[in-house]
């Protein structure tokens, strides 16, 4: 079973932080909170660990639509091409925040998302995934665990997930009660943005 770590985001314990990142930095799969609802992530630098995560949700690896979660905007230009001043100014209003934007990819994405054109970018307002992200020294991806009850499409209690997913990743992150509305996904690959998805994010950005 994975291990079952709690901490709490008013103060993120440095040890128990160091301990997740120890475990995703030997390809280890997390299961952590965020400013909206719980997701599943890894290293997004481990091949082995990525292929996991895919073969979990039923996809392809090179098809997968997986978010890079990012501490802040300062990791932006090792995977995204070039933006404009405006998309930069609507992501320095949104983030950190509720909201995944899709920018144009950069050839330095990891050899497994290649050719993708396209990337899914999250800076959560969670300083629980910020310190993980910190600590490993680059992003992790991040998609969505959904409930197979339809009612709940979003699993909340961090208990009741470790019982579904402890058998299945190697660290389950307790950050108290999570959200069950997901996040607001923007496209800004073009020259007006486009709302793919709404979700707890504002549209007043």
């Amino acid at each position: 079973m994975a291990e079952f770590i709690k901490i709490y985001e008013e103060n993120p314990n440095p040890k128990d932080v160091k301990r997740v990142v120890d475990i995703i930095s030997k390809g280890g799969l997390v299961v952590f909170p965020s400013d909206t609802v719980y997701a599943l992530g890894c290293d997004i630098k481990n091949t082995r660990a990525l292929e996991r995560v895919a073969k979990l949700k039923g996809v392809k690896l090179e098809k997968a639509n997986f978010s890079f979660v990012c501490k802040d905007l300062s990791n932006l230009s090792d995977y995204v091409r070039q933006i404009s001043s405006a998309t930069f100014k609507i992501l320095k209003r949104a983030l950190p925040g509720p909201y995944t934007f899709i920018l144009p990819g950069n050839n330095n994405l990891p050899n497994v998302f290649k050719k993708k054109k396209e990337v899914g970018i999250r800076v959560p307002a969670n300083s629980i995934v910020q310190a993980i992200v910190h600590e490993l020294g680059n992003p992790i991806i991040s998609t969505s665990i959904y409930d197979e009850d339809e009612v709940i499409e979003y699993t909340t209690d961090p208990e009741l997930i470790y019982e579904k997913w402890g058998h299945l990743v190697d660290v389950v992150v307790d950050g108290g009660y999570g959200d069950n509305v997901p996040s607001t996904v923007i496209d800004l690959t073009g020259e007006e943005p486009i709302l793919i998805r709404e979700g707890k994010g504002s549209l007043e950005i």
